[in-house]
């Protein structure tokens, strides 16, 4: 299984954290299956940009990004070019180490 290294986050991961998940497993999926309460506003249908991560290691492991995404990704604060949208990015075999940007686009959260 490969590991997701989370870097930390003030808010969602304070001091960072490595979790595990299957390949195939969104990576929105598994940080929320692990404790890590990633904002994710559309429930995960690629609809809004609360749920975007700057992947920093492992991206090519990723599943390729879908139009879709890409088009979402352009409303997302702090973009790079190795921004995904973690509700889309579908983990392969190899490890990845995500960042979690410090802003993003909701001005209110939503309770999940």
């Amino acid at each position: 299984m490969p590991t997701i290294k989370i870097l930390p986050h003030h808010e969602y991961c304070p001091e960072g954290k490595e979790i595990t998940a299957p390949a195939g497993t969104s990576l929105c999926e598994a940080m929320l299956e692990n404790g890590v309460e990633m904002e994710h506003a559309c429930e995960m249908v690629c609809a809004c940009t609360t749920c975007h991560v700057v992947v920093k290691a492992g991206y090519d492991s990723l599943s390729e990004p879908e139009e879709n995404e890409e088009d979402m990704l352009d409303r997302a604060w702090g973009l790079q070019p190795t921004s995904r949208l973690s509700c889309q990015a579908i983990l392969g075999q190899q490890d990845v180490t995500i960042e979690i940007p410090k802003y993003s686009v909701n001005h209110a959260k939503e309770n999940h």
